[in-house]
């Protein structure tokens, strides 16, 4: 096969590089920050601590004594709805004798975006009956994270898992070893495709990625995220793409074992806490004894300033942030044209610890909770944590749990630490996100495959009844319980436009 010219690349100047340092530097020393924060409060109120929003409710919340039965039924399993995991291998479409080519995609964004992406990769590898090479996994331009598929997911399991629906491939042959990341990032390449549509369906791929393949051999896509449809495709693309998510990608051995690990210590007795005290935990909690809840909080400093809404840090807190997002996004936020009040009310704020906590609370969530907390980095830090830590002493995370020497293969290599995460909160009892997202939605889904309680809090709800600041304990309860019903893991079918990666039913699953 030919190699494709070569065309020079656009010159291309800095970017925004003294803007960027401004927002990331105190996020990368914050013992430099901290102090500065009280000296100059504008630019630095991250580092100062919020006085909480909701104080009647949280001290109420302090003093309530949660029933046994409403203890009782939140720590009961989910019970069996008629559905099950189904992922029948396709008989029609075997593995083709000689590949069309090779096909190469490389993915950026977090772990749970790749991991779509990879799903993705593989369905379209099927559809043109190419073989794939591994992914490429992009930097990321936040965390600055280098983790590799190989370092990620369980290579050989991946390849064998699938090895009689999809050819894939570690490494490209020789003839093809020009094809790599830095050959596309310096010049527009004939064997690129830049052009993939959002969703894009199966007759796309066919009618421009097929010419490439026939031409030259291989086809490298980029960007690809998000690249093919959830709509109109044959039932055995939709089962593979089922079948890499639930069944392909498994973590390396030494992640699941430090998660193993780490749930053993979850499920084991107190640790760290007094004998009297690890004493009355077994004794005023027999519902959930040996039980853990992962709560996902999501609430970095991207999703604070993004939101345009209000986290009681003062008019200090709203000009740092509003600062942060006129730098990183230049006014292209519409949520900043509407008021605090109209964006709760339609549910556009995320949760922040302190509100995460009065829910899991009237939920029926104690003390005792054994609560994981699965999160990167915290817009606000310990700080804005106090409140929850406040309501649930015995939450952990993994610097709690584990050891320095236990982290040192996955310190400082953000997918890995949500990988170990994922890990985490797949095999916990209860699992329950503070907002919507990626990782919200990847394990909503295998845990829906798997008919695992997961709660899905109400965020029109919530951000209309946290708004009533009038509102006393009893009344927030109950509130809170009538808007839940039905959100701790029940089988919701995907709709059109939907994707198969939060509504796994019914393509992955079937009744009966």
């Amino acid at each position: 096969m030919r190699k494709p010219s070569t065309s020079p690349p656009p010159a291309r100047g800095p970017a925004v590089a003294a803007a960027a340092a401004v927002v990331i530097l105190p996020a990368i020393f914050p013992g430099v920050f901290s102090p500065l924060g009280h000296a100059f409060p504008s630019l630095f109120s991250e580092w100062n601590a919020p006085k909480p929003m909701h104080p009647s409710l949280l001290n109420e919340a302090l003093r309530w004594i949660i029933p046994d039965e409403l203890k009782r039924e939140l720590w009961s399993p989910l019970p069996y709805q008629g559905w099950k995991p189904c992922l029948k291998s396709s008989t029609s479409h075997a593995l083709p004798l000689e590949p069309s080519g090779y096909i190469q995609v490389f993915l950026d964004g977090g772990l749970n975006q790749q991991r779509m992406g990879i799903c993705d990769a593989v369905a379209v590898a099927k559809i043109l009956n190419a073989t794939l090479v591994i992914p490429h996994l992009e930097v990321n331009p936040v965390w600055k994270d280098t983790s590799s598929f190989e370092e990620i997911f369980d290579v050989e399991h991946f390849i064998n898992t699938l090895k009689d629906e999809v050819s894939i491939v570690k490494v490209l042959p020789k003839e093809f070893s020009w094809s790599t990341r830095e050959y596309y990032g310096t010049g527009i390449r004939a064997t690129r495709i830049k052009t993939a549509p959002l969703h894009a369906s199966a007759n796309w791929y066919l009618e421009n990625v097929s010419p490439i393949l026939q031409s030259y051999g291989i086809a490298a896509i980029a960007p690809f995220s998000h690249r093919l449809a959830f709509d109109d495709l044959p039932a055995d693309i939709q089962h593979l793409r089922c079948k890499v998510n639930f069944q392909a990608l498994v973590f390396r051995p030494h992640i699941i074992s430090l998660g193993e690990t780490l749930v053993k210590r979850l499920r084991s007795p107190v640790q760290g806490h007094s004998t009297e005290f690890a004493h009355q935990v077994v004794e005023e909690s027999k519902n959930q004894a040996g039980k853990y809840a992962v709560l996902h909080l999501r609430f970095d400093k991207d999703m604070a300033a993004h939101s345009a809404c209000d986290f009681g840090g003062g008019r200090a807190e709203k000009l740092a942030l509003a600062k942060y997002r006129q730098v990183i996004w230049q006014g292209r936020v519409l949520n900043s044209q509407l008021t605090d009040e109209e964006l709760r009310n339609t549910g556009r704020c995320p949760l922040t610890p302190e509100e995460i906590g009065l829910l899991l609370v009237a939920l029926g969530f104690d003390s005792k909770t054994r609560l994981y907390l699965a999160s990167h980095k915290v817009y606000g830090g310990e700080a804005r944590i106090s409140s929850l830590r406040k309501v649930f002493p015995l939450m952990e995370d993994k610097r709690s749990l584990a050891s320095e020497e236990e982290l040192a293969h996955v310190e400082g290599k953000a997918s890995v630490l949500a990988a170990l995460d994922y890990y985490i909160g797949i095999h916990s009892d209860i699992f329950i996100s503070a907002s919507p997202g990626n990782m919200h939605n990847a394990l909503w889904a295998h845990r829906t495959y798997e008919n695992l309680k997961t709660i899905r809090p109400n965020m029109a709800l919530l951000g209309h009844i946290f708004v009533n600041k009038s509102m006393e304990w009893s009344g927030f309860q109950q509130a809170v319980q009538a808007g839940h019903k039905g959100r701790y893991g029940q089988i919701r079918l995907r709709k059109p436009k939907q994707s198969i990666y939060t509504y796994p039913a019914p393509d992955c699953m079937c009744q009966g």
